[in-house]
């Protein structure tokens, strides 16, 4: 079973917004045991949009359009979508009652003729009810082929799939089961890791497949299995794992299972109601912004001082000028310093500091560019690290973000 999503309006193309909408459907569907064949952007161009669609009725099962439902002159998917299927448009009372609704609660101005006009929807369609907006989701059937046109804003968008899209789909077509397993691996590159565990891969059986997605410093190993038997495919992939886990055993941190390390981490300080404090300078508070990105961080993070400036470390963490006149401010006594200091500022169970230099100049230190100091202090030792990350500051500076998730995981994960 496979699926075409396409994404309308000239804002995704010209790169004035990024479209989070086809990433979000994307896994709802794969959720499911529907398979993306492909992802196509068009502009608000009739014949663009006319050719995408037999395009994608030739690729797929199920097309999902995305976009083109507003009230503006420039939105034009409902007329071309009714041209496509050779019909016409009504006014949906349903839709339109919907759209009264958030005007006399939200809006509180009179219905101008661009909006009622929302409610028109292709006769042929059956209309998805969109309770977080005035463009409605509208369902239809070619043969055996269904289309589904859903507005573009995204929560919107999101509540449509969730609520209605994925439930009709799987009351419509009988579906595969599709599961993934993804570890989490640190320290070990991509290259590497295929080579180590290469006979392993070579004996996974056809309806398991290894994807490798490498970030900077850290190797995700995602493995996917689709069958129709659910049972059967979840047994075999959690033997497939237990075979692998021991030959990765000093690079492994944990299971993804949709979580990201920061939320990983988060989970285990709240498990062990323990708290962490950071100091950053490198990394710019990137570390802060990852962990509070993530709800319930308040449980366990308590703050963070991103002392950029060699005169911030010694005003706002009290280290020392000496240390810094005698090591530099790029050294693992400073590094160290900033990480103790953090944890008695804060009062926590962990603290952790970066200090390095991203470039592309020296700046306060003569240490090459791309040596960071990562350090990890508690109540019983501190200790820190050297690495060398490259020469581009962004990678710099993301290789340091993942170290330093890394080295924070063992630490806490120690017994």
């Amino acid at each position: 079973m496979f699926a075409e999503i396409i994404t309308i309006g000239d804002e995704i193309l010209i790169g004035q917004i990024v479209d989070t909408n086809s990433a979000f459907i994307s896994k709802a569907l794969n959720k499911i045991g529907v398979s993306v064949y492909q992802i196509t952007s068009v502009q608000d161009d009739k014949s663009h949009i006319l050719k995408a669609l037999k395009e994608a009725e030739q690729n797929a099962d199920i097309i999902i359009i995305t976009g083109g439902l507003g009230p503006t002159k420039d939105d034009i998917t409902k007329k071309t979508i009714a041209e496509y299927f050779d019909d016409h448009l009504v006014q949906s009372n349903e839709v339109l009652d919907n759209i009264k609704r958030i005007w006399k609660d939200y809006i509180k101005k009179p219905l101008e003729q661009v909006n009622i006009d929302q409610a028109l929807v292709p006769s042929k369609s059956e209309v998805l009810m969109n309770l977080y907006g005035s463009a409605p989701g509208m369902w239809l059937r070619k043969g055996n082929k269904v289309f589904v046109s859903l507005p573009g804003v995204p929560f919107e968008m999101k509540g449509l799939i969730d609520n209605q899209v994925i439930p009709k789909l799987r009351h419509s077509f009988k579906l595969p089961f599709i599961k993934h397993k993804t570890i989490l691996t640190y320290g070990l590159g991509e290259s590497s890791l295929a080579k180590r565990i290469e006979g392993w891969e070579d004996s996974l059986p056809n309806f398991i497949k290894l994807a490798y997605l490498p970030n900077l410093g850290r190797v995700r190993l995602r493995l996917s299995g689709k069958l129709d038997h659910k049972e059967k495919l979840e047994t075999e992939i959690e033997n497939q794992v237990k075979s692998l886990l021991p030959q990765i055993e000093d690079v492994f941190v944990g299971f993804e299972d949709d979580e990201s390390i920061e939320v990983i981490i988060g989970k285990h300080l709240t498990n062990l109601n323990r708290t962490l404090a950071l100091a950053e300078s490198c990394t710019g508070g990137k570390i802060a912004q990852s962990l509070t990105a993530n709800p319930g961080a308040s449980k366990y993070f308590k703050g963070s001082i991103v002392s950029y400036s060699t005169e911030t470390k010694t005003i706002a963490l009290n280290v020392s000028s000496d240390l810094i006149n005698n090591y530099s401010v790029v050294s693992a006594e400073v590094a160290e310093a900033m990480a103790k200091n953090a944890l008695t500022l804060f009062n926590t169970d962990y603290a952790l500091s970066t200090t390095g230099n991203a470039g592309p100049t020296k700046g306060d230190s003569d240490v090459e560019v791309g040596t960071v100091f990562i350090a990890i202090a508690t109540k019983y030792t501190v200790y820190s690290k050297e690495f060398s990350f490259g020469n581009n500051r962004f990678r710099v500076i993301q290789k340091a973000t993942n170290k330093a998730f890394e080295m924070l995981l063992k630490e806490i994960s120690k017994k």
